[in-house]
């Protein structure tokens, strides 16, 4: 079920090249996602009977934070507004600030920044409900000062969506909330419908049939990134006790769809051994047994053994992960190594349990390799950047010359004479 491999081999390789849309969720998506353009709140209530046992009802939930505390215990509220208070201190101090630089003539160039007006999120809660989602997506939105925030999530066959997830959402500043799940909401908040106005941008983790969704309406919105079933690396040199990497791996493959990725780099073969040892044992002691153990039947837990701290960043860049943990002697140093990875983790006390919940950058994260190409979310996710330039009659003068020569090779007449005119007699 868990098998280990050397660093470089064929196998480790195949492990590397999962999709990050699975044929059958691609298909599944373009069905839906055409059918909920076309026929709009019909087709959403057709889908979310289907797929989430929808028995009717409005899709909106209505909801107030007075009234879900009333529903909620202490220490989870507390948990919470502590995780909320982490998030939004990490988004704020991340904000890019606007700027500007003077140019030769004495006029300006620069950037600024401004909040989309309208934003969807998703927040997965089929096979459970979480509520740290609502926090790492919102909170950032938030944040950037987008003023109509949109969060689905599934309802379920009750039709009733989580009163902690809840919670977590209105205090992280959601101004409207559906109980709407998987391709049905992707297409509800990307192509509108008259329940849900259609947003500017989506953002948010899901299944491997979210993930699809998202891409195929890519142009309709702006979408932030890939970010489908978890995945988490190890590089571990056997400085960390095997059971406290075992269970790392482990937090990964619980999610359960069958897609997730859990891949252990040991820079020695008897530790590595251990690792896989201790992984078994734990696997059977968890409340989710069964979805881990489909995890692991699908080869999704692997183990590799490389020679040394740089060959195993070598493997773990290549694999692109979207956690990955560096559990070594002198961890902070070796992240200078790192190339492709959605959020480090350095050292034996932080495990990627508190980056999903409380350390402060979001869980939000790319995966199946698009760490190689994708950042994780962040408050900028949800601004537009707008250069600027404001020249002096003294920058077009000495300009004028390059934009008229430019306008001649291209053949834009019209160009160069904006600039000319404006020194005519």
């Amino acid at each position: 079920m868990i098998r280990i491999v050397k660093a470089g081999s064929a196998a480790l390789e195949r492990f590397n090249a999962r999709p990050a849309f699975p044929e059958e969720a691609e298909k599944a998506a373009a069905a839906v996602l055409a059918e909920i353009r076309r026929d709009g709140d019909r087709a959403v209530r057709k889908y979310a009977a289907k797929f989430e046992g929808w028995k009717g009802g409005g899709l909106r939930v209505e909801a107030r934070i007075e009234d879900l505390e009333k529903k909620i215990d202490a220490k989870t509220r507390r948990a919470v507004l502590e995780a909320h208070r982490a998030v939004k201190r990490f988004a704020k101090a991340s904000l890019r600030k606007n700027w500007s630089i003077r140019t030769p003539g004495g006029g300006k160039s620069g950037e600024f920044f401004t909040p989309m007006d309208r934003v969807g999120v998703y927040v997965p809660g089929g096979t459970a409900p979480l509520a740290s989602t609502s926090i790492h997506t919102v909170t950032l939105a938030k944040t950037a000062g987008v003023a109509e925030i949109a969060a689905c999530t599934p309802g379920g066959k009750t039709g009733e969506v989580d009163p902690v997830l809840l919670y977590a959402l209105l205090v992280a500043g959601a101004t409207e909330i559906y109980r709407v799940g998987g391709i049905q909401a992707i297409g509800m908040m990307a192509f509108g419908t008259k329940t849900c106005r259609k947003v500017r941008k989506i953002a948010g983790p899901g299944n491997a049939y979210v993930t699809a969704a998202k891409r195929q309406v890519y142009g309709y919105v702006a979408i932030d990134q890939v970010a489908g079933p978890s995945e988490i690396a190890i590089l571990a040199d056997g400085t960390v006790p095997a059971a406290w990497v075992a269970a790392d791996l482990l937090s990964q493959a619980e999610h359960g769809s069958g897609w997730e990725r859990s891949l252990c780099v040991c820079t020695g073969e008897q530790y590595a051994k251990e690792v896989k040892a201790e992984t078994l044992r734990q696997a059977k002691t968890l409340p989710r047994r069964a979805m881990v153990e489909r995890v692991m039947d699908a080869g999704g837990i692997l183990i590799a053994v490389a020679d040394g701290i740089e060959k195993g960043l070598e493997a773990v860049n290549r694999f692109a992960p979207e956690h990955f943990e560096i559990m070594t002697r002198n961890a902070e140093a070796a992240t200078k190594g790192v190339k492709h990875a959605g959020a480090v983790f350095a050292g034996a006390w932080t495990p990627e349990s508190a980056g999903d919940f409380i350390a402060g950058p979001s869980h939000v994260l790319p995966t199946g390799g698009a760490a190689a190409m994708f950042n994780g979310l962040s408050p900028e996710d949800f601004r537009l950047r707008h250069s600027f330039t404001a020249f002096s009659k003294k920058d077009l003068e000495r300009t004028r010359e390059a934009i008229e020569t430019f306008a001649r090779v291209e053949g834009l007449a019209a160009h160069g004479r904006a600039a000319s005119i404006r020194f005519s007699e």
